[in-house]
């Protein structure tokens, strides 16, 4: 009998990128793809016109999102939740409630939750203290399995934290038959190949702040640090954690290292970015494509930016992915996307080049 699998986000950039992986790899699963709405349906179908394998269903007047949700997480093998998913605190316990409920499965025989999160949790240190704009610290880098401890105790004021308990939790209740992974990317970039949205969210926004504005922020002295990866690259590590769960779940019910209360994965190449040097970088490609006269670089303060991310530091070391399972990153560089988000956004947003008629 073939896997069931629940996935939700499929319209978004995350989960329309991991389920094109995850059925091109796996076309004979049974998939559930849980949508807000019915319009939504509509676009992932002309995508996915599988009936026999693809299953829509949404929230309607009749029955709400969570509520379907809930019911569906019941009824399935494998859950892979992208949608909204690190703050969405109803639609995590909704699946919670569901998983915990869930039919012909047991701590013995157990259904497995893939929860994506993100790496903003690990934020928190520069947001309570203030260090806008500041280089990161070294005590500040957190490595998934040799900082462990301290990623599963992380203060309540850490962004995604409430879902992350929620999460971590359900490990937890007395003969759970559930079992999770968090999976924790940092700034994503890359062309997704879901049906609806297929742009990332922190890079785009800072190449239209570019071209709108006409200079290249910089929060303090500009040498807040990220680390990141591609979005296949992210996907490639949900394909492998779903496909372990799915089709081996003896291995993934034993090896503590891939799912339960101790699995947390970050997914990060080893080249971070600092984002006072890449609002430049987009800058010069402003100016080369012709939407800006020169590089003109400006100090802001954090309520004059749309993305915090820019004023404070994230800082992951992505061991377990490459330790338990070999995954290592392969697509292409940050800074060779960034010709592409130029031309992109500047179309998205009707921006003029220097000298074009109005």
């Amino acid at each position: 009998m073939a896997p069931k699998v629940l996935v939700t986000g499929a319209t978004g950039y995350i989960g329309g990128d991991a389920f094109f992986a995850l059925y091109n790899a796996h076309p004979e699963f049974e998939y559930t793809l849980v949508v807000r709405n019915e319009d939504r349906t509509k676009l992932v179908r002309e995508k996915y016109p599988d009936t026999e394998h693809v299953k829509l269903v949404y929230g309607s007047p009749s029955a709400s999102y969570v509520e379907v949700l809930e019911k569906e997480a019941a009824k399935t093998d494998v859950v892979l939740h992208t949608a909204e998913s690190a703050d969405d605190v109803p639609s995590a316990t909704a699946i919670s409630n569901g998983l915990l409920k869930s039919e012909g499965h047991s701590a013995e025989n157990p259904v497995f939750w893939v929860h994506i999160c993100g790496t903003g949790i690990l934020q928190w240190y520069d947001k309570v203290n203030r260090r806008y704009g500041q280089p990161p610290l070294p005590s500040e880098t957190y490595d998934d399995i040799a900082s462990l401890p301290r990623l599963l105790t992380l203060p309540d004021e850490a962004l995604h934290r409430d879902v992350d308990k929620i999460v971590l939790a359900t490990n937890h209740f007395p003969s759970s038959p559930v079992q999770t992974s968090i999976v924790a990317p940092p700034t994503i970039y890359g062309a997704g190949r879901g049906p609806v949205n297929t742009t990332s969210q922190q890079l785009p926004a800072l190449a239209r702040f570019v071209l709108q504005k006409g200079f290249a922020p910089k929060v303090g002295t500009g040498a807040v640090e990220w680390d990141n990866v591609h979005v296949t690259d992210v996907s490639s590590l949900l394909l492998q954690l779903v496909e372990i769960a799915a089709l081996d779940p003896a291995r993934a019910r034993s090896d503590t290292g891939l799912f339960g209360g101790q699995a947390y994965f970050f997914c990060a190449n080893e080249t971070p970015h600092v984002w006072g040097k890449v609002a430049e970088e987009i800058a010069q490609e402003a100016v080369k494509q012709g939407y800006l006269k020169e590089v003109l670089s400006k100090t802001v303060e954090m309520d004059e930016i749309p993305d915090k991310s820019w004023g404070t530091n994230s800082k992951s070391v992505a061991s377990r992915a490459k330790k338990f399972l070999g995954w290592a990153p392969k697509g292409p560089a940050l800074e060779d996307e960034i010709t592409g988000i130029v031309e992109f956004e500047a179309k998205r947003i009707g921006a003029k080049k220097i000298g074009a008629d109005a």
